[in-house]
């Protein structure tokens, strides 16, 4: 049995545009739905979400029979929790809160087994379809994408040298921290959040990279993907139900 291919690495590698929605509502029937809505990607949250491993395999089996491809954004740059993750089937994840090119190193080294990084070793896991993808050892390190979230301004300064590191597939900006860390927290279309995220979009686009963020707000995600990021999230499921269900409910309302 084949190694399962990454398609949402492939075409990162490739350049290619890739439109994402962020997910944190936790549930297998959300992910049924949305994985079949038309979106390139999207991201199951654990950092902001009460998503926990078991909910996170059963999220990513409901997914299996959609088209969009997952991304799993672990809460916290740590090999244990990047392990548990990668074994149960997560192939993307974008690793939160990278400062500097040692910290991508350590995030990328926590995605590679021996002697490329520490991933420890199961040869029955999910991720390698129960043991039966008998090559699984020696091809998952070049099937995993390693994303890393670049959140405050003094990470956005080292962002050439954090995409430069070896192993690093895509970098991510965080507008909500990033604004926080400028002193606009709350604000991240102030005007000096906004070149700050130009600035690095383009440098991303520059050094061959994939740029990655996150908005609800459609002129927004054109203006992104004019400064050149190439995974961008376009919503979230909790936003289009929160939205829309007010929208419902006020139009009663004033009826």
């Amino acid at each position: 049995m084949q190694t399962p291919q990454n398609a949402f690495k492939r075409r990162l590698l490739a350049g290619e545009l890739q439109i994402g929605l962020w997910s944190s509502l936790c549930s297998t029937i959300a992910a049924e739905i949305i994985g079949d809505s038309g979106f390139d990607w999207v991201l199951l949250d654990t950092e902001h979400a009460p998503n926990e491993p078991p909910n996170v395999l059963a999220q990513l089996q409901a997914f299996a029979t959609g088209t969009a491809q997952v991304v799993v954004r672990p809460a916290w740059n740590d090999p244990v929790i990047i392990k548990r993750l990668l074994d149960i089937g997560a192939q993307t994840l974008l690793i939160p809160f990278v400062q500097n090119a040692e910290e991508a190193k350590r995030a990328v080294a926590a995605c590679r087994y021996p002697p490329a990084g520490i991933r420890g070793i199961t040869a029955g896991g999910r991720a390698s379809r129960f043991g039966r993808a008998t090559n699984y050892l020696k091809e998952a390190d070049q099937q995993v994408c390693v994303l890393v979230q670049t959140e405050t301004e003094a990470a956005i300064d080292r962002i050439d040298e954090i995409a430069a590191v070896d192993g690093v597939d895509g970098v991510f900006v965080g507008p909500s921290d990033l604004s926080a860390s400028m002193g606009h927290i709350g604000n991240p279309l102030h005007p000096d959040v906004q070149r700050v995220i130009e600035k690095a979009g383009r440098r991303l686009a520059a050094s061959g990279k994939a740029g990655g963020i996150l908005t609800g707000v459609e002129a927004d995600a054109r203006r992104y993907i004019e400064w050149g990021y190439r995974f961008v999230a376009v919503g979230t499921d909790i936003g289009l139900l929160a939205r829309h269900a007010d929208a419902l409910a006020a139009a009663f309302r004033k009826a």
